[in-house]
């Protein structure tokens, strides 16, 4: 499976590592996927997903509001 973000769709993108010289070679960025085991309320169950770190901060602020995951 590929590290993508299940709620935002972040992936691994791609960019030039510049030297001193500006000399370019390619190379890739990945996304800071973790994975997570989350309490939906709506079920009442956990679930898994791999999200991105800058999603979790979403999900916790929607948590503490108790809005729907």
């Amino acid at each position: 499976m590929s590290r993508t973000c299940v709620k935002t769709g972040k992936k691994t993108t791609f960019g030039n590592t510049r030297s001193h010289s500006l000399r370019h070679t390619r190379r890739t960025y990945g996304a800071n996927i973790q994975k997570k085991r989350v309490y939906d309320p709506a079920t009442g169950e956990y679930r898994t997903m791999k999200v991105s770190a800058s999603y979790l901060r979403t999900l916790a602020k929607r948590l503490q509001a108790g809005k729907r995951i």
